[in-house]
């Protein structure tokens, strides 16, 4: 039994599957962007990418256990050939779909065209924001970074993103610390982001670093791995753990490997019965009694208020 494990035993606070609602697919590590808190260490030199065989097998399955949601992510998932297959196939079968755009890919020229197209499928945008603030959002993703993406919510804004359509802003904490309160947090991104741009939104998602990959070398390097784990295992909230995506998630890599959510697969921890899973080889029915994988990198999903795909899970730490 691993730590995260005995944390929940304490608790009495058994982690199991619950309703499916999500099939989150990575199509691939290459990105335009290289931010030094990516967990997939994306970059614009990665070449794994889905191909067309695994992507046809992904469409046929999605036209036949019709997720409720279908949230795409990379890397930049719009740089995949099967960016557009993916939305199109979701769409026919009344999914709603989830684009995890990082703004900075609707300013180069070959996905200008992306506002009006994701606004004529009507996909929700949920894009990486890690502040109001130049200075902040340029150390941590890149210089010039802050000013693209303010000039592709703009461009959003002008489609009806963030009024007619929702688009969803995403913060990860700068440093090594936990996020703050979502709710105040948003409050303060609306205010300074009209102001100072012009620029609405229509919610903010708080996202823990979870300490895997680039985000861990980059603390590992500091010496502050040990500081960061001791952070987020101290701040176990139980209260989160209904609501962590892996229990409603089915997630895949770009070779359609089945995963509990996107930082597992990074870790290689691939969901297996008698052989490694493929999404071709389950239904969301079997995997239902498959245990959920978790390590010790699964504290900074219940740590505080919690964090997951969609955000903080709790009001307020238990």
């Amino acid at each position: 039994m691993n730590l995260f494990q005995s944390k929940l035993s304490e608790h009495s606070t058994p982690l199991k599957r619950g309703t499916f609602e999500t099939l989150q697919i990575n199509v691939g590590r290459k990105c335009n962007q290289t931010c030094t808190h990516c967990h997939v260490d994306a970059s614009p030199w990665r070449t794994e990418m889905m191909d067309e065989e695994t992507a046809v097998k992904v469409g046929d399955w999605i036209t036949r256990h019709r997720p409720k949601i279908v949230d795409i992510t990379g890397g930049a998932p719009e740089i995949s050939e099967f960016f557009r297959f993916f939305v199109e196939r979701a769409r026919s079968v009344d999914a709603h779909v989830i684009d995890r755009n990082n703004l900075t890919i609707i300013e180069t020229r070959t996905h200008a065209y992306l506002p009006e197209y994701l606004a004529e499928h009507e996909v929700e945008v949920v894009a990486s924001l890690p502040c109001y603030l130049e200075d902040n959002v340029d150390s941590q993703r890149g210089d010039g970074v802050f000013q693209k993406s303010i000039s592709a919510l703009k461009k959003l804004n002008a489609v009806g993103y963030g009024s007619r359509l929702p688009l969803t802003l995403v913060y990860n904490p700068i440093g090594a610390t936990l996020p703050p309160d979502q709710k105040e947090l948003e409050e303060d991104y609306k205010v300074e982001l009209l102001a100072r741009y012009g620029v609405t939104f229509s919610r903010l998602f708080t996202i823990t670093n979870l300490p895997i990959a680039r985000f861990a070398t980059d603390l590992r390097e500091k010496g502050m791995l040990e500081e960061y784990m001791d952070l987020i295992v101290d701040a176990f909230n139980p209260s989160t753990v209904d609501g962590l995506m892996c229990r409603s998630t089915i997630n895949i890599g770009w070779k359609g490997e089945v995963f509990d959510c996107d930082f597992n697969q990074m870790l290689k921890m691939q969901l297996r019965t008698d052989k490694p899973l493929f999404l071709w080889d389950v239904t969301p029915e079997s995997l239902s009694d498959v245990p959920i994988l978790t390590g010790s990198h699964c504290f900074g999903c219940t740590a505080g208020a919690g964090s997951s795909c969609t955000g903080a899970l709790d009001g307020a730490p238990a």
